[in-house]
């Protein structure tokens, strides 16, 4: 993975096509990315979870393009994709072949039942200890063609069945998708949902030891092939450091609330502390497909008494924050209010949790592109977009409200605005410096400022926020001089040249 920033987008609703996703790069996007995240692009890309239930994990979705289309992408830019480790789709041919046949199929022992998880049956306590991204249990009843019922384990939704990873049928599996992404220059997988894949009875099935075995086992099968990982896990923010010394990348996720509260609240204390903890080996974000994660900054849901990075009360007055910042079209999208499968996380750009402040939102893309690890920009981000509630009342589905569909003029209206100008001023500076292959320090300051620097030989790049005035000074060498700027309409005059 290349240290620069990195995109990650959905196909369609960026670009139509893997064409018109090349032609952005090359065009008005040139030198603002360093890599792609391509989001489920494979057979179809609109089920029930926006191509997280693919029918066809190895096949691309013939309204994106071929194969053929990913291989020419991969040649712009590195690429990475979604390895979908805890489920298939309920209408997948391995699935259907087990409702025809059952225990007589080639495909039984890939999915995993109530009966099978816990062959002696479950307890109360047993089904209770799960650990749940949602309400209720994480079961669906299922009947076969000969008219017998199973209880399938569907930690999503019912059109999601869990499978058993440690099965030789599912291992089979994943390393022919592994095989396809290798073979057109996939270099990088994200293991989706992998903190549900092992079911441990009288465990929470969630981030086990088992569970990080199976991490272990699934890098090494990547890494025969080339292939880097990147851990997807929304948890207790421990668990996020210790995950981080045994895997190549882990995602930010804590960022983006601590950055939110900062932002809000006008102190640095509880960031300040996250930047002395944080994995170094991140991928940071401040919006994702997914919505902002309240769990990761939480106490750890067994233990309270391991704290979080924020207290119960910073948290509530956090996601309030949000609702009131969003003039409550946030709250139409969480929670129990829409289709949500994980209620933990609050559905809204972060343009819009920061109230369209085109400054605040400017110095919170700053805060993360000078923390250590490498930067990825959502699609809606990038464009500093706003909450789609046309789109949530469409469909219902609460995230939504942040996977707007852009057409091409919206395109072009965006990229003339001056907050979505100075973005990519910053990106392609954070591209382009050399100071960002150095070495970082965390400087001091006061409880509301957060200042830090990357040093490289006589090259320097330094931030100084002040979270409360909402203000900052940006100071970089170009050509042997030190440049400061502490207005957003000057950014540009610090890229280096491309």
């Amino acid at each position: 993975m290349r240290n620069q920033a990195q995109l990650i987008t959905y196909v369609d609703r960026l670009a139509g096509s893997f064409a018109g996703l090349r032609e952005l790069l090359a065009g008005p996007l040139e030198g603002v990315f360093g890599g792609v995240h391509v989001l489920p692009f494979f057979d179809p890309i609109d089920g029930t979870d926006a191509g997280f239930d693919p029918i066809d994990h190895r096949e691309v979705d013939p309204r994106l393009g071929t194969w053929d289309d990913v291989d020419l992408l991969g040649q712009q830019v590195p690429l990475m994709a979604d390895l979908i480790v805890n489920h298939v789709s309920a209408r997948s041919p391995q699935f259907r072949d087990f409702l025809t046949n059952g225990d007589d199929s080639p495909h039984a022992r890939m999915f995993l039942t109530l009966g099978s998880v816990f062959p002696d049956g479950a307890t109360e306590q047993d089904l209770l200890r799960l650990y749940r991204p949602r309400p209720g249990l994480p079961f669906t009843p299922v009947q076969l063609a000969d008219r017998s019922r199973r209880i399938m384990w569907t930690t999503f939704t019912s059109n999601q069945v869990d499978v058993d990873v440690r099965a030789p049928e599912t291992i089979r599996y994943l390393e022919s998708i592994l095989d396809r992404f290798a073979d057109h220059g996939i270099r990088m997988v994200r293991l989706d949902a992998v903190g549900y894949a092992v079911k441990t009875p009288g465990t929470s099935s969630f981030m086990t030891a088992d569970t990080f075995d199976f991490i272990d086992e699934l890098s090494s099968r990547a890494h025969a092939r080339d292939i880097e990982v990147l851990v997807e896990v929304h948890s207790y923010w421990r668990k996020q450091v210790e995950i981080a010394e045994n895997v190549d990348r882990v995602y930010d996720f804590a960022l983006p609330p601590l950055v939110l509260h900062g932002l809000y609240t006008g102190k640095a204390t509880r960031l300040r502390r996250w930047c002395e903890v944080r994995p170094r080996n991140a991928v940071t974000v401040l919006d994702t497909h997914d919505g902002i994660g309240v769990i990761d900054v939480g106490p750890e849901a067994s233990e309270v008494a391991h704290l979080g990075l924020l207290d119960a009360e910073e948290i509530d007055e956090l996601v309030e924050g949000i609702h009131e910042h969003s003039h409550g079209t946030s709250r139409l999208a969480t929670g129990e209010a829409a289709s949500n499968v994980d209620l933990y996380q609050v559905n809204c750009t972060f343009f819009d949790a920061l109230g369209a402040d085109d400054r605040a939102y400017l110095i919170a893309r700053m805060l993360q592109l000078w923390l250590p690890g490498v930067p990825q920009v959502y699609y809606v981000g990038l464009f500093a977009g706003h909450n789609d509630v046309e789109l949530l009342h469409a469909t219902g589905v609460g995230r939504d409200i942040n996977r707007h569909h852009y057409t091409p003029d919206e395109i072009e209206q965006a990229l003339r605005r001056p907050v979505v100008q100075q973005q990519l001023a910053l990106l392609r500076l954070r591209n382009r410096h050399p100071a960002f292959d150095g070495a970082w320090e965390l400087l001091a300051g006061d409880d509301h400022e957060l200042a830090m620097r990357w040093t490289a030989d006589s090259e320097l790049a330094e931030l100084h926020v002040d979270l409360a005035a909402r203000t900052f000074e940006v100071t970089v060498t170009r050509d042997g001089e030190r440049r400061t700027v502490a207005e957003p309409t000057d950014l540009r005059t610090l890229v280096p040249a491309g």
